[in-house]
């Protein structure tokens, strides 16, 4: 009996050649059903060699992170790295690599490298040319992605996985306008706008300020750029030539920075001062009074679903919604709750 060749086998069952040589040469990657699916044809086909046993080796992931010292990514990282623990090496080597946030092109070529060894990615990156490019490398590659935190508007993505930013940034101006009982300036001080995240929880915060509390005017954002450095001398310039100031949001990271600030030129507790994220620095700025409110993103819940969506993906096939199934609840803390 002739033996049949991969390429008709390959044909027969509907998937293409490299599906076929995964299975029958042991590189994984492939769903548990089409590896059944091929295996089983090769059986009834009579193919002469060995066939392997239904065995995948683990899904090889990797989480692209920016490598700043913000909170948010230190913990990202650890929950990242504690789903895979919890789900075992037998089912998911997950890789993780940082990348400065002012490096689209060193990390457009991450993905490109991550998309010829590794089965999926997940992906934090600013809306860059290069890296559409990227992503694009990817859908031709059949390698899924998932942007996480900030999105990628259509771009070539499995889906996104973050919270509602513009709501964030509408739900900060909304408790701003109720916590200031007068007139005066609003600062918001933003991390980099080439992140959409940034830029919709500006244009929330805008919008309800705008439409409810015409009491309040806003000044133009100071560009932190998630820099610390840059963060003291923009709002030791601000808070110098502003004696009305009313309120603070900030977007991004440096809240050390906003505190130490405000402190300096004895408004702390004066000034309504709403951030991002729940950890050490917000916790202890919450219990002093220095800070009003808190919206964290909720870390874990970020791994737990890009990881969830990724492997139905991977192991069933199942397309995800662009953003219903990924949607993270933002949580508010104050002084009362933050604990």
């Amino acid at each position: 009996m002739k033996s049949i060749s991969l390429e008709t086998l390959a044909k027969q069952i509907g998937v293409g050649v490299a599906t076929v040589d995964r299975v029958l040469n042991e590189r994984g990657g492939v769903s548990p059903a089409t590896t059944r699916k091929v295996l089983q044809a090769a059986r009834e086909a009579g193919l002469r060699r060995i066939l392997p046993e239904e065995h995948r080796f683990p899904w090889q992931i990797e989480v692209f992170l920016s490598a700043n010292d913000s909170f948010f990514f230190q913990q990202l990282a650890q929950d990242f790295a504690h789903v895979a623990d919890v789900l075992g090496y037998r089912r998911l080597t997950l890789h993780r690599t940082f990348v400065p946030e002012s490096r689209p092109e060193k990390l457009a070529q991450l993905i490109v490298n991550g998309s010829k060894k590794r089965h999926a990615l997940i992906v934090f990156g600013n809306e860059h040319p290069v890296i559409y490019d990227a992503l694009e490398r990817c859908r031709e590659r059949n390698i899924p992605v998932i942007t996480l935190a900030t999105d990628l508007p259509g771009a070539a993505r499995l889906c996104h996985v973050g919270i509602n930013q513009l709501q964030a940034g509408r739900t900060a101006g909304m408790m701003m306008g109720r916590m200031v009982q007068r007139t005066g300036e609003v600062l918001i001080l933003s991390g980099r706008t080439d992140y959409s995240a940034h830029r919709l929880r500006i244009q929330g915060f805008r919008e309800v300020l705008a439409q409810h509390f015409p009491q309040l005017q806003l000044r133009e954002p100071l560009a932190g750029q998630e820099d610390r450095a840059t963060i003291t001398r923009l709002l030791e310039k601000s808070l110098s030539q502003n004696g009305n100031l009313a309120g603070i949001y900030n977007t991004g990271l440096g809240n050390t920075q906003v505190g130490e600030a405000l402190a300096r030129h004895r408004r702390y507790g004066e000034c309504c001062w709403i951030t991002h994220e729940r950890y050490a620095t917000t916790r202890e700025q919450l219990a002093k009074g220095g800070l009003a409110l808190t919206l964290d993103q909720n870390t874990r819940q970020h791994a737990q679903l890009a990881i969830d969506l990724m492997l139905r993906h991977l192991e069933q096939g199942i397309q995800p919604p662009t953003y219903a199934d990924g949607k993270v609840d933002f949580i508010l803390y104050t002084s009362e709750n933050v604990e």
